[in-house]
């Protein structure tokens, strides 16, 4: 049992000094004032986060960790250029340990700028099952809580490692799922990559996977114009009104990036209770447009954030797409309220819970412990008045990276100064080098 001591405690909303956070194996008991904590269990470990905000973790809902090894190298190219010169080119040349250094990148660059939870959408199974072990290992190294959205994808137009026959893909999906179903750090659910990716059997199928495990399932959705153009020409649908169709908009469907909708679609995906993963920084990076973040809202749409691939962003921060998602919605409304600080740190933290179904985002009895300590002395988040009305807003629109002090997840401290503690940031860049050096050859 610890407990955590901060300066400021974020509630509701709003931070207040004082308080204590009491957590017992991984979740939070407890929030009370400090004294009266101490005064219930004065042996309890404690804590001191002195000079720190604590904040819950930020939730990547959207990111492909494999992506991270090819950032920089096909840039500033239209979407299918990207994919082909980039995805489809590498992918192909990784093996399993390629994918685990991979990843072991991708989410040890993210712990460290606050992501607590990340949800890999991950669909480069060239080694079968071995590929998602990978992926699992090495946020189980790193200490992030994954999700694996294990990726049902079956379009022959890609390379062969993507691909798996709708009998394999459910079956290594469940797999997957009944093995660490017990496992806190790691839930597996399954996601049909995309109306373009997947065929509709596909999709259906990890529909009806999602509903026997109880699961969310996650899909790209509408994300380029000839995704669109592609499913009225086959089909006589636009992409959400074909997923209607076909039975699968629903309360556990989880959207994709969702830019190219006209009204009827988001008012049918407010009326199904669909979720969207909103990922601004990528869409804008592949030019992909702007998603109707505002019309969503209203139509009842819960919105949490992801980063997307690190080479279609680039960079793999919560706390910057929440800066990005409000000055995006700002500028494309002509409105400087079109959202605020609060909404969207909201969609960084409390809204995935929605959208993964696990209970992250929150400081809340009951909750992973998974929170972020901020230097408040650093000038990142000054000034801040007596008040404290202006941290959050500093946190969502100036801080910078090198405030995050402090990451902890299930109640283990993965950050501490800024550095990762369960691996050396060393050996993780060693490793890089040397996958570097042999993609290098094949450029």
């Amino acid at each position: 049992m610890k407990l955590y001591k901060p300066t400021f405690l974020l509630q509701q909303d709003n931070f207040v000094a004082n308080q204590g956070v009491l957590v017992e194996e991984g979740r939070i008991a407890e929030i009370s004032e400090l004294e009266k904590l101490l005064t219930r269990h004065p042996d309890v470990q404690v804590v001191d986060w002195t000079g720190l905000a604590m904040v819950p973790g930020t939730i990547n809902s959207h990111n492909h960790s494999f992506q991270s090894l090819l950032r920089g190298l096909v840039i500033d190219r239209p979407f299918l250029e990207w994919r082909d010169k980039a995805l489809y080119h590498y992918s192909p040349l990784l093996d399993v340990q390629d994918i685990y250094i991979g990843a072991l990148f991708a989410f040890g660059e993210m712990l460290r700028y606050g992501v607590t939870t990340v949800c890999d959408f991950f669909y480069l199974h060239n080694q079968g099952l071995e590929s998602d072990e990978a992926i699992i290992k090495a946020a189980q190294d790193v200490g992030i809580r994954l999700v694996l959205a294990r990726t049902l994808y079956d379009w022959d137009g890609a390379p062969k490692g993507y691909q798996e026959s709708i009998d394999q893909a459910v079956a290594n999906t469940k797999q997957l799922a009944i093995k660490y179903h017990s496992n806190p750090m790691v839930k597996i659910i399954p996601a049909p990559h995309s109306l373009h990716a997947a065929s509709i059997e596909m999709i259906q199928a990890g529909h009806r996977l999602a509903r026997e495990l109880g699961t969310k399932f996650h899909i790209h959705v509408a994300e380029e114009p000839f995704e669109g153009e592609e499913t009225l020409r086959i089909h006589g649908l636009r992409p959400v009104e074909l997923l209607h169709k076909i039975g699968v908009l629903d309360e556990s469907m989880v959207a994709i990036h969702a830019v190219w909708l006209n009204d009827s679609d988001t008012q049918l995906m407010g009326d199904h209770q669909v979720k969207l993963a909103y990922c601004p920084s990528s869409n804008m990076f592949l030019a992909d447009g702007v998603t109707r973040i505002i019309d969503l809202m209203k139509a009842g749409v819960v919105i949490g954030l992801g980063t997307d691939g690190a080479c279609s962003n680039n960079r793999i921060s919560i706390f910057e797409e929440m800066r990005m998602t409000a000055l995006l919605q700002k500028a494309s409304q002509h409105n400087a309220m079109a959202l605020s600080a609060n909404q969207v740190y909201a969609m960084g933290t409390a809204n995935s819970e929605a959208l993964l179904g696990i209970p992250v985002g929150r400081i809340e009895p009951g909750y992973y412990a998974d929170f972020v300590g901020i230097d408040t002395k650093d000038l990142s988040v000054q000034p801040i008045y007596s008040m404290n009305e202006q941290l959050l807003p500093n946190m969502v629109y100036s801080m910078q990276p090198n405030a995050i002090s402090r990451v902890v997840v299930g109640g283990n401290e993965q950050v501490q100064a800024g550095q990762i503690e369960s691996i050396s940031e060393d050996k993780i860049y060693n490793q890089l080098q040397t996958l570097i050096a042999k993609l290098n050859a094949c450029k």
